[in-house]
């Protein structure tokens, strides 16, 4: 009975590293393209308080930067390169975000409804 409990413990903490990944999969993901200086879509819902993904993929030319001072989220990608961002449940509203490279044509907003 002692063997059985020395290879379930081990067991049972590798499921757990498993685990996070299968919760990140679950939620649910918008996709943002950025592109010549611009945000595709410009406005993005999403339900409000509900912890979501936003998958980010910059096209270029350059680089540029999603930033939002009010959601206190930033990420900077090189041209060609794709990442994301998980956000925490939000209220009901509009959170604008913009391009740190482009602030004149990058410009977003996330609507929580």
């Amino acid at each position: 009975m002692r063997r059985f409990h020395f290879l379930a413990i081990p067991a049972v903490l590798l499921a757990g590293l498993y685990l996070p990944a299968a919760v990140a999969e679950d939620l649910p993901s918008f996709p943002l393209v950025i592109k010549n200086g611009r945000f595709i879509p410009e406005t993005i819902e999403v339900p409000a308080g509900k912890k979501f993904r936003l998958d980010i993929r910059n096209e270029g030319p350059g680089a540029e930067e999603f930033e939002s001072k009010e959601l206190r989220k930033e990420k900077v990608l090189a041209p060609g390169a794709s990442s994301f961002l998980v956000f925490q449940p939000l209220k009901p509203g509009s959170y604008k975000f913009f391009g740190e490279f482009h602030p004149d044509t990058a410009q977003g907003r996330i609507v929580a409804k």
